[in-house]
């Protein structure tokens, strides 16, 4: 739907941010975590143009697979990343096991196109990665993509990428099937307990602008590896970034660089968030996903925070994106921006983690969120002079949480409306947190 009526885009903004969703008790770390980060790693790092250079460039993949001779992450430590993450007050960690140039992270038999076969490095990256995030406390979840584009068995010739990869061959669908059966088999019996799995390229197999499942090109055959999965780790979480609205099967719903019910980058159009899931953005720091040498356009501290509270706003997570360098260290650029978000996430964590979405919806000045009969409201404008709010419930208190003083507040008990005087209040650069006990 382009067009709303007035009144109809009045409901959906009210109605949007609430979530009655009753979650599988074995995932309510996930829709409590609030905080994520990707990590898009592979040989196309090596290229410093972005995971997609085989597509864009374009690559070959006779020419694309010397990168398998050259990719050599000697400064990879596992210990080194999982620091990083926890101390940012990541939860969690979404790392690409494989992406859509095929190359697979860990130690597979299906494939000699893995990092154990690159002839400087041989170690097994997913191995050491897990190892590292359970003795961290740290969740883990595999990136696994559906497409790629070095097999002759994936079914290129219906696909919207991978037609300049040099193949002329046309390979056995059901073959693929296998393959992807036989890695993630892999994935969830050799690495101990896996948190999820996150499917990528769907969208590869539907036409452009499909906003339905039943335009795809192909049977890409969910309901039997989502068994395969649940079978094998019953509380591994499956999300699928098609784009497109949840199937049966899936465990949380992906908005990539979107929140949920926007469609500013364009990949969201039609996608409504469901209110039974949880919810997950996920967004670069600069511009690309996977390491590029002349991306230098990295968010600033502020709005990358504002990004995580209003995506706590809507009850959602921010999966943040890190692409480490061919050596296996991650940028300086997003270590810092992560340190700074940590020192931030330490101080006023309260008002994010186990969160729920707020009173309102998410606006450019400010968000709200909330948990139990504690409202936070965020305030990023720090020339706002008033803030107006609904509050349903009996006003116990308001203070601040990070501001020195207390507020000039009053409620009106018929209206429900909290107003709060901020023309004498030194507003905080960042973020203003408002903490309001209800009964």
């Amino acid at each position: 739907m382009k067009r709303l009526t007035l009144s109809l885009l009045t409901l959906f903004i009210f109605i949007i941010p609430i979530k009655t969703q009753d979650i599988n008790p074995a995932h309510k770390w996930f829709d409590e975590a609030r905080f994520g980060m990707f990590v898009h790693f592979g040989p196309y790092s090596v290229l410093g143009d972005g995971e997609w250079v085989m597509e864009t460039r374009p690559v070959k993949w006779k020419e694309y697979q010397k990168l398998q001779k050259f990719f050599n992450p000697q400064d990879f430590d596992a210990k080194e990343w999982v620091a990083i993450a926890k101390n940012a007050g990541v939860k969690y960690i979404t790392f690409t096991s494989r992406h859509h140039d095929g190359f697979s992270n860990w130690n597979t038999k299906f494939s000699d196109w893995n990092i154990m076969n690159t002839p400087h490095f041989g170690r097994d990256l997913v191995k050491e990665l897990a190892d590292e995030c359970r003795k961290e406390g740290i969740k883990l979840i595999f990136y696994y993509s559906l497409i790629d584009w070095s097999r002759d068995d994936y079914q290129y010739w219906t696909g919207n990428t991978g037609q300049h990869s040099g193949r002329t061959e046309r390979g056995n669908w059901d073959s693929y099937i296998n393959f992807m059966k036989g890695q993630l088999t892999e994935l969830l019996t050799n690495y101990g307990e896996i948190a999820g799995i996150w499917f990528d390229g769907d969208w590869d197999q539907h036409p452009h602008g499909s906003e339905s499942h039943q335009n795809v090109k192909l049977d890409w055959h969910y309901r039997e590896i989502y068994d395969l999965i649940h079978t094998l780790q019953p509380n591994c979480m499956i999300s699928n970034n098609h784009h497109k609205e949840p199937i049966a099967g899936e465990d949380y719903q992906a908005f990539e660089r979107d929140l949920p019910g926007e469609n500013k980058a364009g990949y969201s159009d039609g996608q409504v968030a469901v209110n039974h899931l949880p919810l997950e953005t996920c967004e670069t720091m600069n511009k690309t996903w996977g390491y590029n040498i002349t991306d230098d356009n990295f968010k600033s501290v502020p709005e990358l925070i504002h990004y995580l509270v209003k995506a706590a706003g809507y009850g959602a997570n921010l999966l943040l994106n890190v692409g480490p360098m061919p050596n296996g260290e991650i940028q300086p650029e997003c270590v810092s921006r992560l340190r700074e978000i940590g020192d931030w996430t330490k101080k006023f964590g309260e008002s994010i983690y186990g969160t729920q979405a707020g009173v309102f919806k998410p606006q450019e000045w400010g968000a709200a969120t909330q948990k139990g009969n504690i409202h936070y409201i965020h305030i990023f404008d720090k020339e706002k002079s008033e803030v107006t709010v609904n509050i349903p419930s009996k006003i116990k208190s308001v203070e601040w949480l990070n501001i020195n003083g207390k507020p000039e507040w009053k409620y009106d008990k018929k209206t429900k409306q909290l107003t709060v005087n901020l023309v004498n209040t030194d507003l905080d650069n960042i973020d203003s947190i408002l903490k309001i006990h209800t009964n």
